[in-house]
């Protein structure tokens, strides 16, 4: 992951995106550098026009959010009526310990 990271920064900084370039800014993140994944990010990205894979990128995430927020919502709803029947199932639990 960190590899498109790369490629994305030195895209928006309009620098070369490739091997060297990349290699180098994932050095200077600290993280050790596999020079097969850059080889093959490079090679993946030479027919790809990042801009408009870029502009791409948002429609499917913007279609995702709703749908994320109203699973969120529901989940939240759920969860203190599951709370509930695990307290009345530990209570119940206890009650049959003690007679």
């Amino acid at each position: 992951m960190e590899y498109v990271y790369a490629a994305l920064l030195l895209h928006k900084l309009e620098k070369e995106v490739n091997e060297a370039n990349i290699s180098s800014v994932v050095k200077a993140s600290g993280a050790e550098v596999n020079d097969a994944q850059v080889k093959a990010l490079v090679a993946a990205l030479a027919d790809i026009n990042i801009d408009d894979a870029i502009k791409a990128a948002p429609v499917a995430v913007a279609a995702a959010a709703p749908a994320a927020e109203t699973a969120s919502e529901e989940k939240k709803e759920e969860k203190p009526k599951e709370e509930g029947k695990t307290e009345e199932a530990a209570m119940e639990g206890l009650s049959s310990l003690f007679g």
